[in-house]
């Protein structure tokens, strides 16, 4: 464990600004993909007040895409919310894996963090705990960066989706994907993680193929987390 990283427990001022310098590096790829949500979100006939609004409180950029690619008229609005239930489930697995770094702090904190608790900001902060960083502010500091950066992004897409009418056509739609596969890359642990890996790539993968709907997300998720758990207690 490093120095820096015993002297600063609890919740501080400091850990905050040790995950936002963290988050920094993802600030140029949260944009892209900020701007892309505020494309297609013009494209459904939200205003810029409407979609700034969405990224504001919502603040989930795969269930937000999600919600505006359903976005139809008259609105579904039952099935946008019970769609984006499914997809933001993950929370709950990402909440667990983090509960041992949160569970003493005051619930105020608590629940400041978990606002800002992203696949991005949830991924910087395993892997800063797993180096042994103890103050867990730095889950805050790093979603607060993605937080701006996400509200910023939407409004410029809006600003953006007046000139390019299909984002696909300069692959702007891959922007999310990229996220994902950097995020990948970056907690990568050799074979250590390669098993649980494959498995929830496979659930996953079978998932979508027969089942309707996005529940692929959280059983591929579920089963790859807990054949972690199960490697791990051996």
């Amino acid at each position: 464990m490093s120095l820096l990283a015993e002297e600063r427990k609890g919740f501080s001022p400091v850990g905050a600004l040790a995950g936002a310098r963290q988050a920094l590096a993802l600030v140029p790829v949260a944009m892209a993909f900020g701007i892309v949500y505020g494309m297609l979100a013009r494209q459904a006939g939200l205003t810029t007040a409407e979609a700034g609004l969405m990224s504001s409180l919502v603040f989930a950029g795969g269930s937000q895409l999600v919600a505006i690619q359903m976005w139809t008229t008259p609105l579904p609005v039952i099935s946008i919310i019970l769609t984006t239930l499914v997809i933001n489930l993950r929370h709950l697995l990402m909440g667990a894996a983090l509960y041992p770094w949160l569970s003493q702090l005051p619930r105020w904190e608590r629940y400041v963090s978990a606002f800002f608790m992203v696949d991005e900001s949830w991924a910087l902060a395993v892997r800063a705990r797993a180096r042994g960083e103890q103050d867990a502010a730095f889950l805050m500091g790093s979603g607060m960066v993605l937080f701006v950066t996400w509200v910023s992004a939407t409004l410029v897409g809006q600003v953006v989706g007046a000139i390019v009418a299909d984002p696909a056509h300069w692959g702007l739609d891959f922007v999310s994907t990229a996220v994902f596969v950097a995020l990948l890359v970056a907690m990568r642990q050799g074979r250590a993680n390669l098993l649980p890996w494959l498995t929830a790539a496979a659930v996953a993968i079978a998932v979508w193929h027969f089942v309707p709907g996005k529940w692929y997300i959280l059983l591929g998720g579920l089963t790859g987390s807990l054949v972690g758990a199960w490697q791990d207690g051996n």
